[in-house]
């Protein structure tokens, strides 16, 4: 399919595994693992609920580096919110009037369908710093957390979710 192409090869091969991992996440996911991390000087700590559909993969190797990976860019990028769909329409309410003021006194003179697309590309921006499965992979700021999951289905060939998670910080 790819005529010889390895980079070309490569991109097919992954757009099949995120076509297979779409085709999963109906399947009922009710194994699983909670991992955790404990930051070395006892300040900071994550509990992440990684499902899966069987405790054979659970105990997957692939499935154990994804969890404990996941931990570290918890404690390390913060989220607030697992996806889009956690953030209260009152917390996306302010911070889109907050966009829209700051780009309306940037943008000046400009047509307001020029601010209302830079408006909805700083929504993006916030999702992607606030919810978890959109951040960029802190391992590989390629792709988003759920571009790392939906690539574990593909090569698992079992739906995976990430239920919750909790950020703790001492003080915080």
């Amino acid at each position: 399919e790819a005529k010889c192409d390895w980079e070309k090869a490569n991109d097919i091969l992954r757009k099949k595994g995120l076509q297979s991992a779409d085709n999963k996440a109906s399947r009922d996911a009710n194994e699983g693992v909670i991992f955790s991390y404990m930051h070395h000087d006892s300040k900071l700590g994550v509990m992440a609920e990684v499902m899966c559909e069987t405790d054979f993969v659970a105990r997957n190797e692939d499935f154990q580096a994804f969890g404990r990976d996941l931990c570290l860019h918890i404690a390390a990028m913060a989220p607030r919110f697992l996806n889009r769909e956690e953030v209260s329409s009152e917390d996306i309410e302010k911070e889109r009037n907050f966009q829209l003021e700051k780009a309306a006194e940037q943008m000046a003179g400009k047509p307001e369908e020029v601010i209302e697309k830079a408006v909805d590309g700083r929504m993006n921006k916030f999702f992607g710093e606030t919810c978890l499965m959109d951040q960029p992979w802190v391992k590989e700021d390629k792709h988003s957390v759920e571009t790392v999951r939906k690539n574990l289905v593909g090569k698992i060939g079992e739906n995976i979710q990430v239920r919750r998670f909790v950020r703790m910080k001492l003080g915080e």
